[in-house]
């Protein structure tokens, strides 16, 4: 039995890299693109958020001397080339894919809108939202945030190359320990880098659980959509 009809799943552009450190492996595009077939197959409504950091980070720029905005602006534009990637591998496999942007680029994205976006999920689409908020400053963390509560999704599960939140680095840490479960409060509290704190608190006002969970693991996603316990999910503390 599944626990979700609706998610909003974000993915790094780093783990596009694989095993090439750079730009995309596409042995890693089409498991990713594998899996999350493998969810819609169960008719499971699911949006999409990719990050650019495989092909370009704007703070890397604003590292460089370049101005933060126009730095910003090229980031969103990596996550429009990854989401381009993503979406040509889903329909190799035959999956209905819409794209929309926070930066409309004709011919290639539509606009992003709440109500159009929830409209081609409930027609059976899977949705890829590239251009993160279309505005510099913001991450593609805010990004999925502002996304998964524009789309009203039931979670937020961030795919991610480590299987859970811990206590500390787990590659730096071998003393590190795995949370199963956390309050938004605690996470906080503990000074847990989940997502950036817009992300964060988008999430928490809006009661979006946040699960965290190994993307490169294969069957997870499936797993997880499927009510097994996987990763670590993040919130709202329950009462009663």
């Amino acid at each position: 039995m599944t626990t979700f009809s609706r998610v909003l799943l974000k993915l790094s552009g780093e783990a596009l890299e694989g095993k090439q450190g750079y730009g995309i492996d596409p042995e890693r595009l089409f498991a990713y693109a594998s899996e999350i077939h493998s969810v819609v197959a169960q008719n499971i409504q699911i949006a999409i958020v990719i990050g650019g950091g495989n092909i370009y980070r704007g703070l890397q720029g604003t590292g460089q001397g370049m101005d933060r905005v126009q730095g910003d602006y090229m980031g969103m534009m990596a996550t429009v080339i990854n989401s381009l990637a993503l979406q040509a591998a889903l329909e190799s496999l035959g999956v209905s894919v819409k794209l929309l942007s926070g930066l409309v680029i004709e011919p290639v994205c539509e606009a992003m809108g709440s109500r159009k976006a929830i409209h081609y999920l409930e027609q059976g689409h899977v949705v890829v939202i590239a251009g993160g908020t279309g505005n510099p400053y913001f991450t593609t963390d805010s990004a999925s945030a502002l996304r998964a509560v524009e789309i009203k999704a039931d979670a937020l599960l961030k795919g991610t190359r480590v299987d859970g939140v811990y206590s500390a680095d787990p590659e730096k840490d071998p003393r590190a320990v795995k949370y199963d479960s956390l309050s938004f409060d605690e996470a906080y509290q503990k000074g847990l880098k989940i997502m950036d704190l817009t992300a964060f608190t988008l999430c928490k006002e809006n009661n979006i659980p946040i699960i965290v969970f190994n993307m490169n693991e294969y069957g997870n996603l499936k797993r997880l959509i499927g009510g097994e316990k996987i990763g670590t999910i993040v919130e709202q503390v329950k009462t009663g």
